[in-house]
């Protein structure tokens, strides 16, 4: 009876042994019912977008020449200027083609930090007010600030403190706009695009617009009613190119451009070549 008993029991417990491991066999291990779901790929680079889409879009403001400005060639008409050709060099570079956006001065940041454009190249000076919204190239150009006055006022208009009690012109947002307000008993009159100012200077609206160097000078070439005295308010710290924040393979692409077109006197000839442009009627 014991044997019997024994061996009742030995087969009970074969049977558990074999129900248990029949049980593990078909069940899959815990780490792989709940295996923790691939991670996301990391999100494409600015330049890796860029080239997907097969361009670069600038964002400008073409009123300020010889950085930007319009130009009638053969019946059409094209942004031109040396910002536009430092713009056009960047994107051969990077081996797509190059879109240009042209809006106001003052809506450009704007534009940028919501990615409706991939770069600025508008002569912008890298201030530090700027600089908390996106970042900036290493700077390319630098130039005298200067201001335009009519002819007729030349011989009553040679010192800063002339334009005191009259209407100082420049354009929004600008350092041109933030030396104007510093200008002792002027009255700052700001708007969006140059040629309006200009338009307001020689309908004697305003009695002068602060302007950097070339720009000035560029004006006085397509209006002989306008003069640049011999008044200087400094030299500006240097022009940059701003990029959305986040995007520093595109500025380290930026800077390397600018790196060649320096070293092999590009900028140089931009410059000039522009100038001659902004000076043909």
């Amino acid at each position: 009876m014991f044997k019997r008993k024994a061996k009742k029991i030995m087969a009970l417990m074969l049977a558990l042994v074999f129900v248990f491991a029949f049980t593990g066999c078909s069940q899959k291990p815990a780490t792989e019912e709940k295996a923790p779901a691939p991670t996301e790929q990391a999100a494409a680079s600015k330049i890796e977008e860029i080239q997907k889409k097969g361009k670069l879009v600038l964002g400008t403001s073409a009123d300020y020449p010889p950085y930007e400005f319009h130009k009638l060639t053969n019946g059409k008409d094209e942004i031109v200027g040396f910002d536009i050709e430092i713009a056009k060099t960047i994107a051969a570079d990077l081996g797509v083609e190059l879109e240009i956006k042209d809006m106001k001065f003052d809506g450009l940041l704007a534009a940028l930090v919501v990615d409706d454009i991939d770069f600025i190249v508008a002569g912008m000076v890298p201030k530090e007010e700027r600089k908390k919204s996106v970042d900036f190239s290493k700077q390319y150009y630098q130039a005298e600030q200067r201001i335009l006055i009519r002819a007729e006022d030349q011989d009553k208009l040679k010192t800063p403190e002339d334009f005191k009690g009259l209407k100082v012109g420049a354009q929004k947002s600008t350092v041109q706009e933030d030396i104007a307000l510093g200008i002792e008993g002027a009255e700052v009159k700001s708007l969006s695009k140059i040629t309006d100012l200009v338009l307001e200077l020689k309908n004697k609206k305003i009695d002068a617009i602060v302007l950097v160097d070339p720009v000035a000078a560029a004006y006085t070439k397509q209006n002989s009613d306008l003069v640049v005295p011999e008044i200087s308010f400094g030299t500006e710290e240097g022009v940059a190119i701003a990029v959305n924040k986040g995007n520093e393979d595109l500025v380290e692409a930026i800077n390397k451009t600018i790196d060649k077109l320096l070293s092999e006197g590009k900028i140089d000839k931009f410059i000039e070549e522009a100038t001659t442009l902004a000076e043909e009627e």
